[in-house]
C-alpha cells in the first residue's frame, strides 16, 4: 500500500508522531510512505514535543511546495492520504479545491481519483463554516475522523489514549495495526 501522511499546524503533534511510529512498525503492510509537513506543523511539533527529529523514520519526506512529489499526480496511484492533525484552514482549502501547496494538491488528487482521504480534525469547538467544510469533503468522498479518543480499551497512559485515534485512522486507511478490538478484554 502506498500512503501519504500530511501533518498540518493544528495542535496535536502527538497524534502525528504516534501515526508515524505505528506506520514504522507496519512496514510489511506498506510499499511506500511519503510525508509532508506544513510550516506551522514544524512549529507546533517543536512547541508540543520538542525539536523535531525525523531521521529515525524510514519514510521519504517532501517539502510543502514540491509539486514533483509522486503523490501530486494521480498516475502515481497512492492508495490513501491521512492528514493528521488537520487544521481548519487546510480543511477549508481542501473543501474549496484550493491546491496551493503539496498537502492540498495531494488531497485534491485523492478526491479526484476516488481514493481514501482521511482528515483527522482536532479543533474544537466547531463553527458552522467548519461543519459545512466537513460536509463538503465528506460528500466529495473524504473521511472526517476527529481526534476523539475512545476509552473502552481502558488506556493506561497518554500514548495509549492517542493510539485509540491513530489506530482507528490506520484501520480506515486499510492497514491492520495491532490494536484493541471491540469485544476483546482490555490489556492491563
Amino acid at each position: 500500500m502506498k500512503i501519504v501522511v500530511a501533518i498540518t499546524g493544528s495542535s496535536g503533534s502527538i497524534y502525528a508522531k504516534a501515526l508515524l511510529d505505528t506506520l514504522t512498525s507496519l512496514s510489511a503492510q506498506t510499499e511506500t510512505v511519503g510525508v509532508v509537513l506544513s510550516d506551522n506543523a514544524r512549529i507546533n511539533w517543536e512547541l508540543e514535543l520538542g525539536e523535531p527529529d525525523f531521521s529515525p523514520y524510514p519514510f521519504q519526506f517532501y517539502e510543502k511546495n514540491d509539486f514533483f512529489a509522486p503523490f501530486a499526480s494521480g498516475s502515481a496511484r497512492y492508495d490513501a492520504m491521512i492528514v493528521c492533525p488537520c487544521s481548519m484552514g487546510v480543511l477549508a482549502r481542501i473543501a474549496t479545491g484550493i491546491s496551493n501547496d503539496l498537502i492540498t494538491r495531494a488531497a485534491d488528487v485523492m478526491l479526484k481519483e476516488r481514493r481514501k482521504l482521511i482528515l483527522v480534525t482536532r479543533d474544537t469547538p466547531l463553527n458552522l463554516i467548519h461543519i459545512n467544510n466537513m460536509k463538503t469533503v465528506t460528500e466529495a468522498g473524504g473521511i472526517i475522523c476527529p481526534a476523539s479518543p475512545s476509552f473502552y480499551s481502558k488506556p493506561v497512559d497518554i500514548t495509549a489514549v492517542v493510539r485509540t485515534v491513530t489506530d482507528r485512522v490506520l484501520d480506515l486507511a486499510g492497514l491492520r495495526p495491532d490494536t484493541y478490538r471491540w469485544g476483546e478484554s482490555p490489556t492491563p
